[in-house]
């Protein structure tokens, strides 16, 4: 039986726009024993899937630390094939570990080398659906979410998630949380149950919503990502920072509206919706400088 690894570390918008090529692997070779490597947070959502047969974590030893990286050596060894579509300079020095030349990735010396020169120019769903091409596996469209979308609790009436966090060390992704609050009262006033979603360091940007909006229902810190896929699959509207979660929100088929600033370039990395105009992307430099009034202008869905 053919032995495949496959490599996604994360964070949670990289890992949810490798769904498809997740997909695409396993109806190539359906038949196949294939692992995936990645770290702790995702286990469960890709223990979950219909896409793996296991699940290896990856504890991101330091180079320094030789009983670690023979633990990752013996982790990386003993596949078929292995595919890495993390592409990162770190798992790019996993070649070497793994010691297997059938490698598609970015290491050079791998037999399937996605070399494409324009590839860092290239949004990641393309990226790596070129990758796979070089290897021979095709795409796949109507990737079924079924199975990501059955958890979390049901909410009775139409709702609206509003995703209010981002990477802590980028704040200058994050609208100001004051002007989530005021977005939420006017959703409100149309009818929309609110949902607050986020981790459990973002907590205080639930409570902070919660003071303008005591009857909406904050579920920071409360929900896995099995959970946050059922909730999202289920809401009639998200508006978040260009985060993780909006990520998720896409897969789900959710209408989204993804609010960015210069800190990154949506052209590379907004979510992907599964229909057109289902996913909406609002670009400003400063977060700061968005009002409340004009993203509620884009949000026409007409609920």
């Amino acid at each position: 039986m053919l032995r495949i690894l496959v490599i996604k570390l994360g964070a949670l918008g990289d890992f949810i726009q490798a769904l498809a090529p997740f997909a695409a692997i396993r109806a190539h070779w359906p038949e196949a024993d294939i692992t995936l490597l990645t770290t702790a947070p995702f286990a469960a959502l890709a223990l979950a899937s219909p896409y793996f047969d296991h699940v290896s974590l990856d504890e991101r030893p330091r180079w320094s630390n030789p009983a670690g990286l023979l633990r990752l050596r013996n982790q990386l060894r003993g596949y078929d094939l292995v595919i890495d579509l993390q592409t990162s300079g770190r798992t790019t020095r996993y070649f070497r570990l793994a010691g297997q030349k059938r490698w598609s990735g970015i290491a050079r010396r791998g037999a399937y080398p996605h070399d494409n020169p324009y590839r860092d120019a290239m949004h990641s769903v393309a990226r790596q659906r070129d990758q796979l091409a070089r290897l021979g596996v095709p795409d796949v469209t109507g990737v079924d979410l079924d199975w990501l979308g059955r958890e979390g609790p049901e909410i009775a009436g139409p709702y609206a998630v509003l995703v209010p966090g981002a990477a802590p060390h980028r704040p200058a992704k994050r609208w100001p949380v004051q002007h989530y609050a005021t977005l939420a009262r006017s959703l409100q006033d149309q009818g929309l149950k609110i949902v607050v979603a986020g981790t459990q360091a973002e907590r205080p940007l639930g409570a902070a919503i919660l003071e303008q909006v005591p009857d909406a229902r904050d579920l920071t810190g409360k929900t896995d990502l099995l959970a946050l896929g059922g909730i999202l699959a289920r809401a009639s509207l998200a508006v978040g920072n260009d985060t993780g979660p909006m990520h998720l929100a896409g897969a789900m088929g959710c209408p989204s509206l993804v609010l960015f600033s210069a800190e990154s370039n949506p052209r590379l990395t907004a979510p992907n919706g599964v229909r057109p105009g289902q996913m909406r992307v609002l670009a400003v430099d400063d977060l700061r400088d968005l009002d409340v009034s004009r993203v509620a202008a884009c949000l026409n869905w007409g609920h």
